[in-house]
């Protein structure tokens, strides 16, 4: 009979996890306990993905202020230090931006407007046109705009970003001067000194600087890329995909996570001959249409993963099938003739018409994604989930 359920994402429950814990067992035990009480069983192609937050903790992956600290002023010197195109966010950077400004005699931060890297928003664009602010070209300075736009708080969050994060550099003991520019040569007219703290945009960032004179050039994935005092870690994303823990602590992206996915495989195999995928996410790669905000803020969506995870999808779509290459067929003549055509279809559909229309994106990301919005980022308590059928096609 064939099967009448597509894809299937489960939330799956565990144990809270502590630093030091066995991932491998408590992943494979709880997947097996979950089948049992609702009654399922694994199967070939099933994907088994782990939060990122439960990996680094069991690694003890944290690292505190004062070593952020003591790694900037070592990279960077303890002088003025420009920080610029860091995102707005209570939980990814304004503890990073402590540890940075304990640092530093002064921070000249520099965020971009109307919005930050993912989207979200100290304006809006209706604002900056009422004003007549080129956002390309105009600099701001904090007076400026606060002139022309007062105070701005999140709509989500209700914080003003540009209050907070000044708060935070004088709390921490440095002097704090803040401009708005989306041009990163902009900051070479305060300080040679820069951390430049976007993600996704990170390596163009760099190179402009450089190739305008900058002295020194980092970014948040030069920082904490080996252990400063027994710290934790990472060292290809340093700060990037870091956490807030405690107010003091962060909790850094998991390193070393290729071992995992792969134990993880190998022992759900020996135990029920399935042969599963596993990976290891973080955030998902979507937007949200009413705030704006792009939820990757992550360097990558997924950190480790089997290797049967490589790649994109190689799918045609059922609907041009039905309205141009069958379009005269019903009933079962179209369903065995379209059955036929998945069956036939070439194992790369790149410029082939009747794939248009398909999501050209890695597997890991579109996975990733689904695992973030079935796991949740608060009380669900499920950071593990189990995803059935995403390989099945109409055929099956």
């Amino acid at each position: 009979m064939e099967r009448k359920v597509g894809t299937v994402s489960r939330g799956i429950r565990c144990p809270i996890i502590r630093e030091g814990d066995n991932l491998t067992d408590i992943t494979v035990n709880s997947v097996l306990e979950a089948c049992t009480s609702e009654n399922f069983t694994l199967r070939n192609k099933d994907v088994i993905a782990l939060t990122e937050s439960i990996v680094a903790r069991a690694q003890g992956n944290y690292a505190t202020i004062d070593d952020i600290a003591t790694d900037v002023k070592a990279k960077l010197g303890s002088d003025t230090i420009g920080v610029i195109f860091p995102i707005l966010s209570r939980n990814r950077f304004a503890i990073c931006l402590r540890g940075i400004a304990k640092a530093a005699k002064k921070i000249v931060l520099m965020l971009s407007y109307p919005s930050d890297e993912v989207g979200n928003a100290l304006l809006t664009y209706d604002q900056i046109d009422e004003k007549e602010v080129n956002p390309y070209t105009d600099v701001l300075t904090l007076e400026k705009y606060r002139e022309l736009f007062g105070e701005n708080r999140h709509e989500f969050t209700g914080v003003d970003y540009v209050s907070y994060y000044s708060n935070i550099i004088s709390e921490a003991g440095a002097e704090v001067e803040i401009i708005f520019a989306n041009q990163a040569k902009t900051i070479l007219n305060y300080t040679d000194t820069i951390l430049t703290c976007d993600i996704h945009t990170r390596a163009r960032t760099k190179r402009i600087l450089k190739n305008a004179g900058a002295k020194v050039v980092l970014g948040l994935d030069d920082i904490l890329t080996s252990s400063i005092n027994g710290s934790g870690y990472n060292e290809k994303w340093g700060l990037l995909g870091s956490n807030k823990s405690t107010e003091d602590k962060i909790k850094l992206f998991p390193r070393d996570c290729k071992y995992l996915v792969e134990d993880i495989q190998k022992k759900i195999y020996s135990i029920t001959g399935a042969n599963v995928e596993v990976m290891v996410y973080g955030d998902g790669a979507f937007k949200d249409p009413q705030g704006k905000i792009w939820e990757l803020a992550d360097p990558v969506v997924s950190p480790a993963y089997t290797d049967g995870l490589k790649g994109t999808p190689n799918e045609l779509k059922l609907k041009y099938l039905a309205d141009n290459d069958f379009k005269d067929l019903n009933g079962d003549k179209l369903k065995d003739a379209i059955k036929e055509s998945i069956k036939a279809k070439n194992s790369n559909l790149v410029n082939n018409m009747a794939s248009q229309g398909t999501t050209p994106r890695q597997l890991t990301d579109l996975i990733g994604s689904l695992c973030d919005l079935t796991s949740g980022s608060g009380d669900k308590g499920t950071p593990i989930v189990l995803i059935q059928g995403y390989f099945d096609n109409f055929t099956d």
